[in-house]
């Protein structure tokens, strides 16, 4: 697909300051594997196929196994997630999904069980970080 506009060249300085705002999400007590494991989730929800590349393939170079990449877009009938990725993925479809679902009570509180507050406030700065990029690579068809 021949992209719309070079949006990483036409707007440089905003593409380095999303560049270093994904880059402290990262270096965030969630870790670089668990926001790419958000990253390529709300990449299956948008349909982002070039982030779907991306994301999956940093996550195997960081180790994670075929099967939880594979079954990422199954999380909820999968046995390859854990209680803590289970709260922060129902949390990553609300919000991804916000016009249709809201964000509900019950999603919200349970990431409390696993989450400090600033860890739950940097796990939605990586949902909706990931949401704004796939809008503008969808758009501009990159």
């Amino acid at each position: 697909m021949t992209p719309r506009l070079a949006f990483w060249e036409l707007s440089p300085e905003l593409m380095a300051s999303y560049t270093a705002l994904n880059h402290q999400l990262e270096k965030s007590t969630l870790g670089k594997p668990f926001v790419e494991l958000i990253n390529l989730r709300v990449s299956h929800i948008n349909g982002c196929a070039y982030c779907l590349g991306i994301h999956a393939k940093s996550l195997r170079a960081a180790g994670e196994s075929n099967s939880r990449i594979d079954q990422l877009g199954g999380w909820q009938v999968s046995d390859q997630y854990t209680e803590k990725e289970r709260a922060a993925l129902a949390w990553t479809d609300a919000v991804t999904n916000i016009t249709t679902s809201g964000t509900p009570d019950d999603v919200f509180n349970a990431l409390k069980t696993h989450f400090t507050d600033q860890e739950i406030s940097d796990l939605t700065f990586a949902i909706i970080t990931m949401n704004a990029l796939n809008r503008l690579g969808i758009s501009m068809r990159k």
